[in-house]
Parts: C-alpha cells; sequence; structure tokens
C-alpha cells in the first residue's frame, strides 16, 4: 500500500506542478484566433497541441537535464533566454493590426479547411511554444525529471509516472483548447478582442519575470 501510495503521489504531483505554470485558458483566445470557430478543425488542432506539449515535457523531464549538461547551459541561463522570447511573443501580439482576423474567428462557424500538415505547422508556434509550454513548464519539468532516482529500476518507474502525468496534463490541456470557442462565443467580440490584449500583456509580464528569476539566479550563482 505504501509503494502505491508514493506511486500515486508522485502521478499527481506532475500534473499540479506543471498545470498552474502552463495555465492553457491563458491561451484559448490566441488558439481560437489560429484555428478559427470549425469545431473540426479546433479539435483536431487542439489534438495536436496537446500531443506537442506532451513530447515537449516528457522529453524535458526525462532528458533535459542531460541535454543542458552536455552544451554546458545551467538552468538560469535557460529561463532568461526563455523569458526573452514570451516577452517578445507578447510584445508582437500587443502590436498587431489583425483585429479583423479576430473577429472572423469568433463571427463564422466555417474556416477554410486545413490539411493535417498545415495543423502541425500552426499548433507548434506559438501556440505549443512559447505560449502552452513555454520556459517556465520547461524548466519546472526539467527540475521534476531532476529528482528521478538513478537506480535502473525505480528510474523506469518514475519515467513512467512522468510520461503518464505529462499525459494527464495534456488531456487537461486538449480539453480546454477543444472548447476555446465555446468560452470566448460566450464573451463576444469585444470581450475576445480585450482578453487577447490583456493575455498578450500578461505574457509580456511573464516573460520578464521569467528573465528576471533567471537573472537573479545567475548573479546568486557567480563566486
Amino acid at each position: 500500500m505504501e509503494l502505491i501510495y508514493t506511486f500515486l503521489k508522485a502521478l499527481v504531483i506532475v500534473p499540479l506542478t506543471l498545470l498552474p505554470i502552463i495555465n492553457p485558458l491563458s491561451g484559448a483566445p490566441v488558439f481560437t484566433a489560429t484555428a478559427g470557430s470549425d469545431p473540426q478543425v479546433a479539435q483536431r488542432m487542439a489534438r495536436q497541441v496537446a500531443i506537442n506539449c506532451w513530447f515537449v515535457l516528457v522529453v524535458s523531464m526525462l532528458v533535459g537535464t542531460y541535454v543542458l549538461d552536455v552544451f554546458g547551459i545551467s538552468l538560469p541561463i535557460v529561463r532568461i533566454g526563455g523569458g526573452l522570447l514570451v516577452a517578445a511573443a507578447g510584445w508582437r501580439m500587443l502590436n498587431s493590426q489583425d483585429d479583423d482576423s479576430v473577429r472572423q474567428a469568433v463571427a463564422h462557424s466555417q474556416v477554410p479547411e486545413s490539411s493535417e500538415a498545415d495543423i502541425v505547422r500552426r499548433s507548434f508556434f506559438p501556440i505549443t511554444f512559447p505560449l502552452t509550454t513555454g520556459p517556465g513548464s520547461i524548466a519546472a519539468a526539467i527540475a521534476l525529471g531532476a529528482k528521478a532516482p538513478t537506480t535502473p529500476a525505480l528510474y523506469v518507474v518514475g519515467a513512467f509516472v512522468a510520461v503518464l502525468g505529462c499525459a494527464i496534463t495534456a488531456g487537461v490541456i486538449y480539453l480546454v483548447y477543444k472548447h476555446a470557442a465555446t468560452l470566448l462565443a460566450r464573451l463576444g467580440e469585444v470581450g475576445t478582442l480585450v482578453m487577447m490584449r490583456l493575455v498578450a500583456f500578461i505574457l509580456l509580464c511573464i516573460g520578464i519575470e521569467i528573465m528576471w528569476t533567471g537573472w537573479a539566479e545567475l548573479n546568486h550563482l557567480k563566486p
């Protein structure tokens, strides 16, 4: 029973740690503006985004620390670089002039048919990265992976927990993005535009906060 309790506790920690950082609700306006309000296209893109996020999180948890060690990159540097990317994305969103496309995404129920290759291309940037699985969630996933046991048997169990926990996280992301158009339809055109600008500003602030955290950690690590 104690082993089962430890396994379940480790399994729950993964989505509870990652989901508050990811906050898929904040990405709903950008997702709807990219996918449109056609339920079929939105479902396919939401599924692809969830798959992308699952891969990013699993790779970060299992091999993230080893990759950083190989290239001699510290986690604070990752936060600074990733935070800069997030802040740049937020700044572009704040200064974009694509209000007409957002209105069309909210007002129309049909969008042109998209191929699977087009959906895969549009689902990764900026929806998967840096909007959904950005530097904050990647850093958190790497930190969770760094706590994995080193003995072979326990490492296999830890890897299984990581894969399953990331699958639960990706499932929540899929459900939120799949029904994002319904949420934004209730907000209306003006509410959606306001929410998109608010999300862009929050994304800019998050990027600056991530950079500041990395800078503070980097200075703390200096001798």
